[in-house]
């Protein structure tokens, strides 16, 4: 299912990948959006809650999925990234888990993605870390874990550490953005247990963790 939202990416590397959820009622509304050339909106793959994957634009392409973005002084996100959508209702009309069938998918598809791209583990993100002030997807029931665990992103083992929450924008943040939108976002993605958008000692261990797997 091609989409004829995209452009050329200018010769920028793509070291940069992206996770978002549809948010749309159904698997079938979310294709007819991402391929309407009306929506201005577009992903280089979705994956259904079956498994299935769905290409829409070579990856030598830029996809206009992140739209306002930021991460790691990079303001221009979709020029440097891949954009995948996983089929989930998402927050607005009943958010649920991602099946292990749809995770199995992304899995395979991620791997063979850092395999013929630079994509660093720490450049693996969620649409609310490069738009902390607009999205809050794939939100808090995505398994980042286990991504983690297949080679896919990073996840923290607690360290001892008293940083202050000025340490995320060392880890990518958007600097300009607000600080409690940037630690909802943080610990959506890292600490999906409790979302207060408060800096605590977990937290600061949290992110210790991931600055020295990142090498930042």
């Amino acid at each position: 299912m091609p989409s004829p939202n995209h452009d050329a990416r200018g010769g920028v590397p793509i070291d940069m990948l992206v996770l978002h959820y549809t948010g749309m009622t159904s698997g079938t509304a979310a294709l007819h959006r991402l391929c309407d050339p009306e929506a201005k909106v577009s992903a280089h793959y979705t994956i259904d809650e079956d498994g299935t994957v769905y290409a829409h634009v070579p990856e030598d392409r830029r996809a206009w999925h992140a739209g306002v973005s930021h991460w790691a002084g990079v303001s221009n996100v979709n020029a440097r990234a891949i954009g995948i959508e996983l089929v989930n209702p998402g927050h607005e009309y009943g958010y649920r888990a991602f099946p292990d069938t749809q995770i199995a998918s992304l899995i395979g598809l991620c791997h063979g993605l850092v395999l013929r791209h630079p994509i660093a583990t720490s450049q693996v993100l969620a649409h609310s870390d490069v738009a902390p002030t607009r999205k809050q997807d794939p939100g808090e029931l995505f398994p980042w874990q286990r991504l983690a665990q297949a080679g896919i992103g990073l996840w923290p083992q607690a360290i001892a550490s008293d940083i202050g929450p000025e340490a995320l924008i060392r880890y990518g943040y958007d600097p300009q953005a607000p600080l409690d939108k940037v630690l909802t976002a943080f610990q959506r993605h890292f600490r999906p247990a409790k979302l207060d958008g408060q800096w605590d000692s977990e937290c600061a261990r949290l992110l210790a963790s991931l600055l020295r797997q990142a090498g930042v």
